[in-house]
């Protein structure tokens, strides 16, 4: 018996019999690092669990063996240090190699880790730090991320200990000298300081459209949820290699570069680019690796078909999912063409894991979240607190079970929000979706990202769908801006297609094309060209930014 298969019955013949007679058996104490790395460990020690490398020639492969022991002596390093169970760090290593050992030794000790991205500036550290209580913090040694730390700390002063990775930088434990000095064996704790399954093991700070960031809180138990994630939506499978692009900063990370595929068995695929992504290093990649399945968000699919990926092998490539944002079905089309492979689209939030899919034993349907993931009993509600009729477009929530899997413990430290977004017996999770008469669901936009113009209701989604049919729109984000007349009105930010240039005319082209394609009162009257769309490291498109700048509130992208 595989490890999954411990912990979840894996064989459907449907989708009704996945959700109707999938059961997570989580134990009462689980701890990913000893229940599934040491025991993969044990099993089969040479199999493999992480290919690294960087867009500097350098490589890494590590097998499950190799990564208990690492993290064995990272634990014993970390202990040393006075780290102890419950206490907060945080982890800003980008997608180094280290971020795998040093995550599941963290694990082991019992500790609260809090991945985040190294592009959090001084002010982002501090309030951060101060809303979390952050005690330790591992950072890359590259670039000015520990001196903006030292900045931070000038305000905040509970960091007990500061810890480098690859470079040194003054004042801080260098880890890849230190950990050479301690054992590979590492007692499970006990008594007080045994993780149980409802101990908290992760916290993610996320933003949505408005307001501060929020902290998410996770279980130990949370990895086991992902096994949904991972063999039902990615299709991974015992011995293949797994590539999802995403930054170990975001939750997006151990959705596809650690728990369910480690689970399942698979070896995670990690390619350690700069910020600056080049879709053609990483098509290479695929094809050298032979990495078998994959998951990006649609910005990376976008520039993946522009390429001439008829020139590569990719025939390792077995099965493909999206998510991140809505898919425009124009992507879906034209990767199909390309690979005859077609994109499995997955909705779910750094609150969850995937809670809506098209699952392999359905046919995928372009730009549909799908159908929902047996964690969760989805309902649309109105304003008014009433369900949804089918076609009606409503707020996604989940009803809440008895024993809920897959959904996050609440917001860290925040009563008066869990309150607002948990309550009546439901999850709201603030996007909006409205379900076919088959039950597939489609995703409208958030509630805060919605265009109300002339008494309409618009969502972002629907216009850029028809603007990403134009051969000259290679990207687009639509928002609102205020109007006089009709309250606010729609605004197309584009970039375009190489071979084609901004203009009057091809505006015009463009609003005429959205008309003809969807309502024609969902046109863009406001439209403007630019060169790149600002995004998160992780992809995705930051409207929020867009909506700024156009009302002053900064300068630039």
């Amino acid at each position: 018996m595989s490890l999954v298969e411990k912990y979840a019955k894996c064989d459907f013949d449907s989708y009704e019999e996945f959700y109707k007679n999938f059961k997570l058996n989580i134990p009462e104490k689980f701890n990913f690092a000893v229940d599934i790395v040491d025991e993969w460990a044990r099993i089969e020690p040479e199999k493999i669990a992480l290919i690294w490398c960087n867009d500097k020639g350098e490589e890494r492969k590590a097998t499950f063996c190799d990564i208990r022991d690492e993290s064995m002596r990272a634990a014993n390093y970390f202990k040393s240090l006075g780290y102890k169970k419950g206490e907060r760090v945080m982890v800003v290593l980008k997608r180094h190699y280290e971020f795998w050992p040093i995550i599941v030794a963290l694990h082991r000790i019992g500790m609260v880790a809090i991945p985040a991205t190294h592009l959090l500036t001084e002010k982002d550290f501090v309030y951060r730090f101060e809303c979390a209580s952050v005690s330790h913090i591992i950072v890359s040694g590259e670039g000015n991320i520990a001196s903006r730390v030292d900045s931070a700390t000038k305000q905040y002063h509970g960091i007990k200990t500061r810890v480098c990775v690859r470079e040194a930088h003054g004042g801080w434990s260098l880890y890849d000298d230190a950990i050479q000095r301690f054992e590979p064996h590492f007692a499970p704790p006990v008594g007080e300081d045994e993780v149980t399954k409802s101990d908290i093991s992760l916290l993610y700070f996320t933003s949505g459209t408005t307001g501060y960031p929020k902290m998410v809180c996770h279980d130990f138990a949370y990895p086991l949820s992902h096994i949904v994630t991972s063999k039902f939506w990615q299709c991974v499978r015992e011995n293949t290699l797994h590539l999802t692009v995403s930054e170990t900063g975001w939750a997006k990370s151990v959705w596809g570069k650690l728990y369910g595929q480690w689970i399942c068995g698979a070896g995670v695929f990690v390619y350690d680019y700069s910020d600056h992504f080049t879709p053609i290093d990483l098509i290479h990649k695929i094809e050298k690796y032979r990495v078998t399945t994959f998951c990006a968000p649609p910005t990376i699919y976008r520039f993946l078909i522009k390429e001439d990926l008829a020139r590569f092998d990719l025939s390792s490539l077995k099965y493909c999912a999206i998510a991140g944002e809505p898919l425009n079905p124009e992507i879906y089309n034209k990767f199909l063409e390309i690979t005859g492979l077609k994109l499995h689209e997955g909705f779910g939030q750094t609150e969850s894991v995937v809670s809506l899919a098209n699952w392999p034993w359905i046919e995928p349907r372009p730009g549909s979240m799908g159908k929902p993931a047996p964690y969760y009993d989805v309902v649309l509600m109105r304003d008014d607190g009433e369900e949804c009729e089918p076609g009606e477009t409503g707020q996604l929530c989940y009803r809440l079970k008895d024993e809920q899997h897959g959904l996050f413990c609440g917001y860290f430290n925040n009563p008066e929000l869990n309150s607002l977004v948990i309550h009546d017996g439901y999850y709201w999770t603030g996007d909006l979706a409205w379900c076919d008469e088959d039950g597939y669901y489609w995703y409208v936009g958030r509630a805060d990202d919605i265009i109300k113009s002339s008494g309409y209701r618009i969502g972002p989604f629907e216009v850029e769908s028809a603007l990403m049919e134009h051969p000259a729109v290679l990207e687009t984000a639509i928002t609102a801006v205020p109007d006089e007349i009709r309250g606010q009105v729609v605004k197309a930010t584009i970039v375009l297609a190489k071979g084609y240039t901004a203009s009057e005319e091809l505006k015009k082209e463009l609003q005429n094309h959205v008309k003809q394609s969807t309502a024609p009162y969902k046109y863009p009257r406001v439209v403007e060209f630019v060169d790149e769309l600002p995004k998160t490291i992780s992809g995705k498109i930051r409207r929020k930014k867009i909506r700024d700048v156009d009302s002053g509130t900064t300068s630039d992208y």
